[in-house]
């Protein structure tokens, strides 16, 4: 006899950006679709690496203005080219962080 397992904790469903599934753990982070720094509060999980590049390419003001839904962001190029090369990880891929400075508030400070 085979016992259903508890899937509400690890399986978070797929993730509104790349598709993929996701899995509970350091993989995956909340997303505000709207910043909180322009009041947002509804939040969504999603793959820490699809998360991490949507804040690389844009600031929170741009966020709130023109990509608050997962639709708005898959029609940008840069992140259609992204989508392509990330369906590609296994599900629980992390991309860990760069230096410090080499994207953000640091760029261009010498340490």
């Amino acid at each position: 006899m085979t016992v259903p397992r508890d899937t509400s904790k690890t399986d978070l469903g797929t993730c509104a950006i790349c598709g993929r599934a996701m899995i509970a753990g350091p993989s995956v982070d909340r997303h505000h679709w709207r910043p909180k720094s322009q009041g947002g509060r509804d939040t969504e999980w999603l793959h820490r690496v699809c998360h991490r590049m949507i804040h690389r390419l844009f600031d929170e003001a741009t966020l709130a203005r023109d990509y608050d839904s997962p639709t708005k962001l898959l029609a940008h190029p840069d992140i259609i080219k992204f989508v392509n090369w990330v369906r590609k990880k296994p599900d629980d891929y992390v991309d860990w962080p760069e230096s410090a400075g080499r994207y953000g508030r640091n760029r261009g400070k010498r340490r």
